[in-house]
């Protein structure tokens, strides 16, 4: 199974908005995917309150799991979103 380490490029983490910018896209894709970090289990990456309570702070590694065809085109998308500052709208330097 596609997996990608990803750090969440929101300053203040995976709150409700950068959480549902993630989980809408993660929605959009064609495959199933989930996101975990070291020492959680993975969580469903549709789920908002899932996804929010993985608790993941701006700076933090997250681990995507994408599984079947186009796994790796969702890992990408996804990986994008969640990089982006959605505090400031800015992709990290």
């Amino acid at each position: 199974m596609p997996q990608r380490r990803v750090t969440v490029g929101s300053r203040v983490g995976l709150h409700a908005r950068p959480a549902a910018l993630f989980v809408q896209a993660a929605a959009a894709q064609d495959v199933p995917v989930t996101i975990g970090k070291d020492g959680v289990e993975p969580v469903d990456a549709r789920s908002i309150l899932s996804v929010i309570g993985l608790d993941a702070k701006g700076g933090e590694e997250v681990v995507l799991h994408a599984e079947g065809e186009g796994a790796e085109a969702a890992l990408d998308a996804l990986e994008t979103v969640l990089e982006t500052d959605h505090d400031t709208s800015e992709k990290p330097t």
